[in-house]
């Protein structure tokens, strides 16, 4: 093998790795999609987004540092092989806690 096919494989093997969490950008979620909710209830719902964001967060962590490891250690991202990348359910998260904030804030809530 050739140098640049070496870094090729190298470069795509890095890219299959699970990224941070604050890595990934949230995913646009409908302004509709809160504006029926009161303000208690937006509160209630971004405090369970929130809470289930750090758990997705904690997960993805573990997941990329997996992947670190196992990408030097085998070659390859097991903790992203294994399914271990929370990437999307992340993305969709912040999507969500950024439609609550918009909404607390049209709706003028504390």
């Amino acid at each position: 093998m050739n140098v640049k096919t070496v870094s090729l494989v190298g470069v795509l093997l890095l890219s299959a790795c699970a990224k941070q969490p604050d890595q990934i950008a949230a995913v646009e979620v409908g302004a509709d999609s809160y504006s029926r909710h009161s303000c208690k209830q937006l509160v209630s719902e971004k405090t369970k987004i929130s809470q289930e964001l750090d758990n997705l967060s904690a997960r993805q962590k573990s997941a990329a540092s997996g992947d670190a490891w196992g990408v030097f250690l085998l070659g390859l991202p097991l903790s992203s092989m294994s399914g271990g990348d929370q990437e999307a359910l992340i993305a969709v998260a912040k999507g969500k806690v950024q439609a609550i904030d918009r909404q607390i804030v049209a709706k003028g809530c504390r």
